[in-house]
């Protein structure tokens, strides 16, 4: 009995322990529940408005992390993934350009072709082949044949010249250059100062006529590859003999805007990543996307590109990107995804209102570069449902995509799960870009609305994160910050300088060195820029800071495009002075008949930032400054140059 009392005892103690356990957790859940919704109510907030958003960029990102697993596990290069794309709809047409339909099946036979002409001439593996081609459906084909015997491709800038194109095909380490009919002038010109071993050959653009008899080319001593091709057969088919999904693909140049290009290392990984994250955003197989963009860079050459070459969608060539008939060409080509970049969206928002703005199929535009200042009016005037802009370097690994149209908005941090997002904004110096570090040595995270500069943590075996750099090693090494969140970790460091808001989308403010310090303020060109462009009707305007003689910080300097000469200088002040703070508005006026820009639209700035407000240097354009007593800009001449030098004239 004494037991048994012990028993009923032990066992309703143990019940109540129990209970009063649960209980006790139940009310600390509660509690913890309650205080959490009393001191955190913006966090649940944020979180509750932006859980939408996350999940749709986690489920893209695990298409992607998907993909790159299967085709790390069959190792497979571009030539055979375009391949197995190729026997699901041979016939279907994978590239337009201007009246040639080119199926999937002609584009892989010419590839195929091409790999025949490439190992008969010498070419094996590791070999590089350079390719300064204009935008032709032939282009994509001439690469893939190259990969597919294991060659590595440099995508060479069609617009180089001399010591830049020398330095373009040497920094390569080319083996063979071929090169479009076009630019035969272009490289006669340079030949003598390449490297003897390296084999010129001239593309012609013509249809294939395999009868035809073979040519060694004229007296210059260099080969026809169009005739090469016509006269040799295709190889059969087989799996590449390259270094797989991990292997080097193609050398894409950085833009210029400063000094000579740098050759980017683009992996086969790397650009099914690059291609897949545009994909699963609003895309899909049956597509039809225009792309007015050179092939040359990563935007047309990598994105648009990789979606026939991926995902079987058809992709509409340009020569040359056109303004006036962007719209027009999508009705034409009936296309349905439209590629931008840059300053694209301006220029095709200033032509004249007509009816084939809305007569096209175009539902979903893509690209990086759309200001926030015309976004709305863009997709309104246009009648366009989706905006995906994204944001990325050719040469890094932090990549982030606007998912869900937020106007002026090139991606996002997630405000739920921030640390373990691969990328994060990190406080710098936005004069030197140089990281600011707490006492222990590593960096800060920037805060909600505090600029600072945008890194992707580097982590070597994963394709989404690797980081390939350049071909020049010492060049890669100074794109990455070390000890960056704890002891030995690493991140690529873009240079650029984004903002994130309270719900974690982030902006792009301007890059490292672009900002200047006037009158204790920092400047950001890239904001001046948007305010006189959007009060000068859409010109073109480029914004940087000169040194002044004898004064603190640098002073603003506008170059901006009157071609026409209808600019009105009074206005602008006006318009200036109501827009932007005092410190903001340009102190120097440069009225220019054009400015230089690069391939994707970038204004070049660096010879413009070496002349300064100087008329000696300054042989064709106008100079103006801005008098603060009348708040107009005056002419300035050598009199007033000298009077600004020595203090007379204060700005």
């Amino acid at each position: 009995m004494i037991l048994t009392a012990v028993a009923i005892l032990a066992t309703f103690c143990a019940v109540w322990l129990v209970l009063g356990f649960f209980l006790t957790c139940g009310l600390a859940l509660v509690f913890g529940v309650t205080f959490a919704l009393i001191f955190h109510t913006r966090w649940c907030y944020v979180a509750l408005i932006t859980v939408p958003r996350d999940l749709r960029a986690l489920i893209c990102y695990i298409k992607i992390l998907y993909l790159t697993w299967q085709l790390t596990r069959k190792n497979w290069a571009l030539p055979d993934i375009f391949h197995f794309v190729v026997q699901r709809h041979p016939d279907k047409p994978c590239f337009l350009f201007q009246d040639e339909v080119w199926t999937f099946k002609e584009v892989e036979d010419f590839s195929l072709r091409v790999s025949a002409v490439l190992k008969a001439n010498g070419v094996k593996k590791g070999n590089v082949v350079g390719l300064l081609i204009n935008n032709c459906p032939q282009l994509p084909a001439l690469w893939l044949g190259n990969a597919r015997i294991g060659g590595i491709t440099p995508l060479i800038n069609t617009n180089q010249r001399g010591n830049a194109l020398i330095h373009s095909i040497n920094v390569a380490k080319c083996d063979v250059l071929i090169f479009s009919e076009d630019y035969q002038a272009a490289v006669q010109e340079v030949a003598c100062k390449l490297d003897p071993k390296i084999k010129l050959y001239k593309f012609v653009h013509r249809p294939l006529n395999p009868t035809q008899s073979a040519t060694n080319g004229g007296g210059d001593g260099i080969g026809d590859f169009t005739s090469l091709l016509e006269t040799t057969p295709p190889a059969a088919w087989t799996l590449s003999d390259a270094n797989g999904f991990h292997g080097n693909l193609l050398y894409i140049y950085t833009s210029g805007t400063t000094g000579l290009p740098k050759a980017a290392v683009i992996s086969n990984s790397r650009f099914v990543f690059m291609a897949s994250a545009i994909h699963h955003m609003r895309l899909k197989s049956t597509d039809i996307i225009y792309c007015p963009l050179p092939l040359y860079h990563t935007a047309g050459g990598v994105i648009s590109v990789g979606q026939a070459l991926l995902f079987g969608c058809t992709v509409v060539l340009k020569p040359k990107f056109s303004a006036s008939q962007y719209f027009p060409d999508c009705a034409k080509y009936k296309a349905t995804v439209a590629h931008y970049i840059g300053e694209m969206c301006r220029y095709v928002l200033a032509t004249k209102p007509s009816p084939a703005d809305t007569q096209h199929n175009v539902q979903v535009i893509f690209g990086n570069g759309l200001r926030p200042q015309i976004w709305n009016d863009f997709i309104k005037r246009f009648n366009i449902k989706h905006v995906v802009e994204f944001y990325g370097a050719t040469e890094g690994n932090a990549n982030i995509a606007n998912t869900d149209g937020t106007p002026g908005a090139i991606g996002f941090l997630s405000r739920i799960l921030p640390s373990v997002y691969p990328i994060a904004i990190i406080k710098v110096n936005e004069e030197t870009g140089e990281p600011i570090r707490d006492s222990r040595g590593l960096c800060q995270l920037a805060k909600p609305d505090e600029p600072g500069v945008f890194i992707g943590k580097i982590s070597p075996n994963n394709p989404t994160r690797e980081y390939l750099g350049y071909v020049d090693k010492s060049a890669s090494e100074k794109k990455i910050v070390r000890d960056v969140f704890k002891y030995g970790d690493s991140a690529f460091i873009s240079g650029d300088i984004l903002v994130a808001d309270e719900l974690g989308y982030l902006y792009f403010r301007d890059r490292t060195g672009d900002t200047y310090r006037w009158r204790g303020e920092n400047v950001s060109t890239t904001e001046v820029e948007a305010a006189i462009s959007r009060v000068a009707d859409h010109r073109d305007a480029v914004v940087y800071g000169v040194l002044v003689p004898n004064t603190e910080g640098r002073a603003g300097m506008c170059g901006i495009v009157d071609a026409d000469g209808t600019l009105d200088l009074d206005k602008l002040a006006n318009d200036l002075a109501r827009d932007l703070p005092a410190y903001a508005r340009p102190v120097f006026i440069r009225v220019m008949s054009s400015v230089d820009m690069t391939g994707t639209f970038k204004m070049k700035k660096i010879d413009l930032q070496k002349e300064s407000f100087d008329p000696s240097l300054v042989k064709n354009d106008k100079l103006y400054y801005l008098d603060l007593k009348q708040g107009r800009y005056l002419p300035l001449g050598a009199a007033e140059y000298e009077k600004i030098s020595n203090g007379q004239i204060r700005l």
